[in-house]
């Protein structure tokens, strides 16, 4: 068993298990301030797998302001508008975004490719902070911090730890021993090439698709050169949730093949198909210790129906780092606290909203659907998503704040 060579320096600085998007947002926004920090990482090579990202401004402003703003410029797109319709192709409702959403909110609605905002993300830091081919396998809480220790016999010591390791998170452990629970519904991934498409999937737009039993969002990614789509299905099995399960293009033209519109020529264009099983988590009211906490999908895993999984570790982490860097003189329990008190209520909120928008979005043709329809053409505003949207975190970590 291998000890960390100086504890004390380990015990000084701020310890990160999980190198996905919530973990290297935490690590830039601590590199912003200059503060110590290790990131701990299970994969042996930075790859971030997955699809598309949608990054809604509450995201984007703290991004922007640690120096992102060229990046997602590059890589990403801003929507112009997000459009819902039935699957035959009757249309729904329409959201302008554009200029409208950055008038009202100060930052575009953007989609990316989940490995280029992984990439950018890790250029906030130094790279030599994060520790890959370190797979943690136990936390120990001690009166000062906590032991680490990782299936490589090594045992490290943290001050304050943060689990930023996901669904399945070990840190997570710590405070609850609860199962993922699935929710009876899987998703097909995948990205088709636009030229391979008609001329429409070229438009900026976040498209979906609404069925009996699913639903099919797409929109570009790649600087426009890719669309990504998430197409929600039944499941009647519950197997391990993963990202990257290999799946049979034929399933999904089976599925949305009839449907009208881009989804019926995505699906007949996919050569590489992967299967999302959709678990989350139920609502925790309290995620931290005197020295350890979570941060995103550790803390609060969501059905993905509210496109604000990425969106809200982002919001952690530039709280986190808020909350950790704003006040030295006060204890790290302290801290803690007031980032948890900061995070819980609004995180829970969302987590039961995206739940509640599996049902919501999967009606049967009928009366139901046509109320549902009704509904969500009412409340298509932009200002209807202020709560949302205009929600501001972790100002006093960025740059200019």
């Amino acid at each position: 068993m291998e000890v960390g060579e100086d504890a004390e320096e380990e015990r000084q600085q701020i310890t990160v298990v999980g190198a996905g998007i919530g973990g290297l947002a935490l690590a830039g926004a601590l590199a912003a301030t200059g503060t110590p920090y290790t990131v701990y990482e299970q994969a042996d090579r930075f790859a971030e797998v997955g699809a598309g990202v949608q990054l809604s401004p509450n995201a984007l402003r703290p991004l922007a302001r640690l120096g992102l703003g060229p990046a997602l410029d590059e890589w990403g797109v801003r929507i112009e508008a997000m459009e819902v319709r039935g699957w035959t192709g009757r249309p729904i409702a329409r959201t302008p975004l554009g200029e409208e959403c950055e008038r009202l909110f100060g930052a575009p609605y953007r989609t990316i490719h989940r490995a280029h905002l992984h990439e950018a993300l890790l250029s906030l830091g130094d790279r030599e902070r994060v520790r890959l081919k370190s797979r943690l396998d136990s936390v120990e809480q001690t009166p000062d911090g906590a032991r680490l220790f990782f299936a490589d016999g090594t045992v490290r010591t943290a001050g304050v730890l943060v689990g930023a390791d996901g669904i399945h998170s070990t840190v997570r452990e710590v405070l609850r021993k609860d199962d993922p629970v699935f929710s009876g519904l899987g998703i097909y991934r995948g990205l088709v090439p636009v030229e391979k498409l008609p001329a429409e999937a070229r438009e900026a737009l976040v498209r979906l698709w609404l069925g009996p039993g699913g639903h099919f969002v797409c929109y570009p990614v790649d600087g426009g050169r890719q669309i990504s789509f998430a197409a929600t299905v039944p499941m009647p099995h519950a197997p391990h949730e993963s990202w990257s399960a290999p799946a049979d293009p034929a399933d999904l033209v089976r599925a949305f093949g009839g449907w009208t519109g881009l989804v019926s020529d995505i699906a007949r264009n996919v050569e590489e198909l992967h299967q999302w099983a959709l678990h989350d988590r139920s609502p925790l009211r309290r995620w931290s210790t005197s020295h350890i906490t979570l941060l995103g999908d550790a803390a609060h895993p969501m059905l993905p129906f509210m496109a604000q999984g990425a969106n809200q570790a982002i919001e952690d982490a530039m709280d986190l780092a808020a909350c950790l860097t704003r006040e030295p003189r006060t204890t790290v329990a302290e801290r803690l606290a007031r980032y948890e008190a900061l995070r819980v209520p609004r995180t829970a909120e969302i987590q039961r909203a995206s739940r509640g928008n599996a049902d919501f979005l999967h009606l049967p043709d009928g009366p139901a659907q046509r109320r549902r329809d009704a509904r969500m053409a009412v409340g298509a505003s932009l200002r209807d998503r202020a709560t949302l949207y205009a929600h501001e975190t972790g100002r006093s970590v960025l740059a200019g704040a």
